[in-house]
């Protein structure tokens, strides 16, 4: 566990640098995460987070597939926004614990 200052709050992060406490994230604090993953956010960025953060805070898995079907972008376009590792980055820039399926 370590900690990091995002948007001038301290945040505890795992070894990894996902937030463990998901109700601290602000738009501001995943901006500055983006940005140390080399993403600008876009308004379609957000859409796609706030569906992430809802599904997760609702106890569903978060998979590649469903995201696909959010009806926000496909799996190419989710591949184009957050490019390598689109699950890790995503839900790493959401605030929400790193998926199980992510190894």
């Amino acid at each position: 566990m370590a900690t990091k200052t995002f948007a001038g709050v301290s945040i505890e992060v795992s070894a990894e640098g996902y937030m463990m406490d998901a109700s601290q994230w602000t738009k501001e604090i995943g901006t500055e995460i983006a940005k140390e993953e080399g993403i600008e956010l876009t308004d379609k960025h957000f859409e796609l987070i706030d569906f992430i953060r809802n599904k997760v805070n609702n106890g569903e898995t978060l998979t590649i597939r469903g995201i696909g079907k959010s009806g926000i972008v496909d799996i190419k376009g989710f591949y184009q926004l957050f490019p390598g590792a689109p699950l890790k980055k995503a839900t790493k820039i959401s605030g929400v614990p790193k998926p199980a399926s992510c190894i």
